[in-house]
């Protein structure tokens, strides 16, 4: 009997015997045929994800199932702490270690969409999770705002520490990814364009 432990906008999250279930959830305010499309869209793109993280031995769970009807995909579980209560501990290390496999990602061209520290886990090493809202890409542009919404994480969760942290994971990043300089000369015009914003 499997037991829900987290209910999400775009999912239901059970565990059944060391495996997590995730249910694609309906919603209600798009129609049907739209919703059942995009959900399904989505599973599909999730599992193929988690498939190439095997391929290149990157530190994820491991995809074991996807049912496209059901939408629905089973994965194993990921344990350890994580990364959101016990950055505190060593912020310069994880964060940079964060940030180089960040890089790993973004060399193969793949974008997380959700770089939080609630989905990163210590286990031997730093595993990363959910990748729900995650998409293959090869634009800068794309890496680069990955990037962003991983400064405005740490700038949310970890507001007393988060410069060194972001730094830090800046340097690792330089490390795992051979494009990084690229990436960053992009970072910077997405962040210009975020203060812009809150000028008006």
């Amino acid at each position: 009997m499997a037991n829900i432990i987290d209910k999400g906008a775009e999912a239901t999250i059970s565990v059944d015997n060391d495996e997590i279930i995730k249910d694609r959830v309906a919603k209600g305010y798009r129609l049907q045929e739209i919703d059942e499309k995009l959900r399904k869209f989505r599973t599909r793109r999730e599992a193929k994800v988690l498939d190439k993280l095997e391929e290149i031995k990157f530190p994820a769970p491991r995809l074991l199932n996807m049912c496209e009807q059901a939408m629905q995909i089973r994965m194993e579980m990921v344990k350890g702490n994580k990364i959101r209560d016990i950055l505190y501990r060593e912020p310069v290390a994880l964060s940079q270690e964060i940030g180089k496999k960040i890089g790993i990602l973004h060399s193969h061209d793949i974008i997380h969409g959700d770089l939080t520290t609630s989905n990163m886990i210590l286990d031997k090493e730093i595993k990363f999770i959910d990748f729900g809202l995650s998409f293959f890409s090869s634009k800068e542009e794309d890496k680069a705002v990955d990037l962003h919404l991983l400064r405005q994480a740490l700038e949310s969760k970890h507001y007393d520490m988060w410069e060194k942290c972001f730094e830090s994971a800046l340097n690792g990043y330089r490390q795992g990814n051979p494009n990084a300089a690229i990436v960053l000369k992009r970072l910077e015009q997405v962040e210009a364009r975020g203060r812009n914003k809150t000028k008006f």
